[in-house]
């Protein structure tokens, strides 16, 4: 059974504010895999169910050929989010 409160990547592991989190962008008809630090972790009601939403400033480590526009922090859906390394915004 799962704890209440807790938003989880899709492994099971628990996300919270400072970590380093991959998860896919879109830029234009294409997808993109990301890294990023989580600002902040919050659920959204949504049709009758809560889905778990995540605040993430890009790192700029991405895949793909052309480079990201814009570095601005963007709310993201915790679906495709894999964690990555915890607490990683207070290490060196």
């Amino acid at each position: 059974m799962s704890k209440r409160g807790v938003v989880t990547d899709y492994a099971g592991e628990e996300i919270y504010p400072g970590d380093l989190i991959n998860y896919a962008a879109r830029q234009g008809n294409r997808v993109r895999v990301s890294d990023a630090i989580v600002q902040k972790v919050t659920a959204v009601l949504e049709g009758g169910r809560l889905r778990p939403m995540l605040k993430v400033q890009p790192t700029g480590t991405e895949s793909g050929f052309t480079k990201r526009r814009t570095m601005r922090a963007e709310w993201i859906s915790a679906e495709h989010a894999r964690l990555i390394m915890a607490d990683a915004a207070t290490r060196d």
